[in-house]
């Protein structure tokens, strides 16, 4: 497996180009099962997620053609399997948003239960009890989830989340756009991802409004057909990019962004010292002189401080003057980078969901190795402002949801390399 190898050095300064967001992404490209007609989406960030999920759409019978800018164009007219397998769902929890467009268009679809990073019980009974409501019948066996409508169409409801989930409110959306009726969505998740997956469906012919708001109403049409849609950036990787340039005291400027999706971080950045501007699509931060200051976070669903910068806000406290609290309330288990910055010398306790962090001056470069997604963004960071040489493992993480990150690092100065595993053992050897 390949590693990434990063050096303590000095501040981080330039400008970056923000990739398309891969949550984002990830639906849209699943919308396409939704029509006969060619869906083309533009602004695809390169990731492992997008090549697994073309592979998965390729399986279902979906003809895809990528052009040189990846862009990518999905022709699901000749769909020959309602079949999403184990070998390809279970390293992405995204891949259950199949369920919902092949039982609405379909009339049957069987899932594999999907994997994806080990950061806490991200259940998919909400799924099935939007689905449920609108008419289908569903069972689990042998660990796939069959969604069956008796050959019915799906029929709108009105449909209550448990829990505010992304991913159930994008598949009751996407199947709600051809049933019979009227649904709404109460409870609904708010995320820009949403609006973009909605504004996309809406460009395909479908009746979506509310979306950005907790309630969504979705009026179903007989049919959808092709359009043109281009991914919305990545609010995340914006994040973590302002975050690195900030502790190592830096000075950034960030084209092609929402600076509106990110309102929560940066407000907190603003409370750390750092001074931001901000125009239509691109933010630009200085890092004040001496250290950050210390600021206290408590993750929820958007538009409050999101989960998955809660990393990167640990690693940032962990060099910060002064004593924050984190409070994850999103996901159970999504502390695991904790052990791995306390062995390059954070001084962080634990108590359940809560994380008190006292900052030190220094870290200490150390082997890491990286558990999921946004955890192996904060290592990486955390080699980049680290006394020595910081080797991160496990890497492929970071493959899933950042594009080129070592390459968008090394054009502001970082110096990080990645290499093959067997490189380390021949240096050691």
């Amino acid at each position: 497996m390949d590693k990434l190898i990063a050096t303590g050095g000095g501040p981080l300064q330039g400008r970056i180009r923000v990739s398309g967001a891969k949550n984002a992404a990830l639906p849209l490209m699943i919308s396409s099962l939704l029509t006969e007609e060619t869906l083309r989406i533009s602004n695809i960030p390169h990731l492992h997620d997008i090549t697994t999920t073309m592979e998965l759409l390729g399986q279902l019978g979906v003809k895809l053609q990528v052009d040189e800018k990846l862009a990518i164009e999905a022709d699901a007219s000749e769909v020959d399997s309602v079949t999403a397998p184990y070998d390809l769902v279970k390293t992405m929890r995204a891949s259950i948003l199949v369920l919902g467009p092949l039982t609405s268009r379909f009339g049957r679809a069987e899932v594999s239960l999907p994997g994806g990073c080990a950061i806490g019980s991200r259940p998919v009974n909400l799924h099935i009890k939007g689905l449920e409501a609108m008419g289908a019948e569903i069972r689990i066996e042998n660990g796939y989830i069959i969604a069956d409508t008796g050959g019915k169409r799906l029929r709108g409801a009105r449909i209550f989340m448990d829990l505010i989930s992304v991913t159930g409110t994008e598949n009751i959306m996407m199947a709600a756009t051809l049933a019979d009726g009227v649904t709404t969505i109460e409870n609904a998740a708010r995320e820009p991802e949403v609006v973009d997956l909605a504004d996309c469906l809406n460009a395909m012919g479908a009746k979506i409004s509310g979306a950005g708001g907790d309630e969504i109403v979705i009026e179903g049409v007989e049919r959808l057909h092709g359009a043109d849609h281009r991914v919305i950036p990545d609010r995340i990787e914006a994040g973590t990019f302002l975050v690195a340039a900030a502790i190592s005291g830096g000075k950034i400027r960030i084209n092609d962004v929402v600076p509106r999706h990110i309102e929560s971080v940066l407000d907190k950045l603003r409370e750390t010292g750092c001074v931001i501007e901000e125009g239509d699509n691109w933010i630009e931060l200085t890092a004040p002189v001496g250290r950050l200051r210390s600021v206290n976070i408590r993750t929820a669903p958007y538009p409050a401080f999101p989960t998955d910068m809660q990393a990167q806000f640990v690693l940032l406290n962990s060099v910060a003057d002064g004593t924050a609290t984190v409070v994850e309330t999103v996901f159970e288990n999504r502390y695991m980078h904790v052990h791995e910055l306390q062995r390059m010398g954070a001084q962080i306790e634990l108590d359940g969901n809560t994380a008190v962090i006292r900052g030190v001056r220094q870290l200490h470069a150390a082997p890491v190795m990286a558990t999921d997604l946004r955890a192996s963004a904060c290592l990486v960071l955390a080699g980049l402002v680290a006394r020595g040489e910081t080797i991160i493992d496990r890497i492929y993480h970071i493959d899933r949801g950042y594009d080129c990150i070592e390459e968008k690092l090394a054009q502001l100065g970082a110096s990080i390399r990645r290499v093959p595993g067997h490189y380390l053992e021949r240096r050691s050897a």
